[in-house]
């Protein structure tokens, strides 16, 4: 992923270069060749999104296209405040290395799952994750929108919320290929541990307002967007509510940053009237270029 862009643009094959020197490691190397095996681990995933998805926002900023709002699924919040300069590129690249790896420490390998479930409204997805707890932890991680939503916990309780749900009317119940349970209670270790070292960034006040994940509420300045991703960490991501409220703020266009077009799709599936495009690629440009002049 991120190569041909590296290839087409020097905007783009500075900023894997930037990767590289912060790092002091050739992520660039690993991004575009592999192995998947090495790629694919929570501690090379999380600076290796993050680097492509600045090397594509920075292309379009220095073709004029910026944003009014910002937000992120995820690990995407971090590429939506380095694209509002909260904080630099480099330190955001050193901080989600070690979210990846504190997320993946909190919780042994094996011991959480997660699932997504289609076809229940949240209130019935929190029912079923209730019924299945049985005094462990599951809960909703992931409330995406279009009756998709993702839970997760420890592995047995996942697996009761899982059949729970299809007793209540899940249409699918799909588990998910990851290494920890993202986004629960389980990962509260995980947020301890990250706390300091996000509030020890060098930082500023956001350009624009970061939509965040933890309450779908604008943060527009440093303290607040820094302490949405410390809540974020053992938090479920809201991002119905985050499009819900770009919506209301008048937003009618989005742009997807980065490696892939799922968030495009949950965008047309959560606001329907809206225009939504992906850009990972220099062959997604003619759609960005094709978009309503900005006002």
């Amino acid at each position: 992923m991120g190569k041909a862009l590296a290839d087409a643009y020097p905007v783009c094959r500075e900023t894997f270069d930037e990767a590289d020197a912060a790092l002091r490691e050739p992520l660039s190397r690993l991004i575009f060749d592999g192995p998947d095996h090495q790629l694919t681990l929570t501690e090379n995933a999380q600076p290796a999104i993050l680097a492509v998805s600045v090397a594509a926002y920075r292309l379009l900023a220095a073709r004029g296209i910026r944003p009014s709002f910002v937000a992120g699924h995820s690990l995407g919040e971090y590429s939506a405040n380095v694209a509002a300069g909260t904080f630099p590129f480099d330190q955001a690249l050193e901080i989600v290395r070690q979210r990846g790896r504190f997320m993946q420490e909190a919780v042994p390998v094996g011991q959480g799952a997660m699932a997504a479930i289609i076809g229940l409204d949240a209130e019935q997805v929190a029912q079923a994750c209730v019924d299945g707890a049985l005094g462990e932890v599951v809960s909703a991680a992931n409330l995406n929108g279009g009756g998709q939503v993702v839970i997760a916990g420890a592995r047995a309780a996942v697996e009761r919320a899982g059949e729970r749900a299809k007793a209540l009317g899940a249409r699918r119940v799909l588990p998910l290929p990851v290494s920890a349970p993202f986004h629960c209670a389980l990962m509260q270790p995980a947020a301890d541990r990250l706390a300091p070292l996000l509030r020890a960034l060098a930082t500023a006040d956001p350009s624009v307002p970061v939509v965040a994940n933890v309450d779908a509420q604008p943060k527009r300045d440093r303290s607040a967007a820094i302490e949405a991703l410390v809540a974020q960490v053992s938090s479920p991501v809201q991002w119905e509510a985050v499009i819900g409220r770009l919506a209301s703020e008048g937003v009618t266009t989005y742009v997807e940053v980065g490696p892939g077009t799922v968030l495009t799709g949950m965008v047309r599936r959560i606001h329907r009237d809206a225009t939504a495009v992906s850009f990972g690629s220099p062959d997604d440009l003619a759609a960005v270029d094709a978009l309503p002049p900005q006002g």
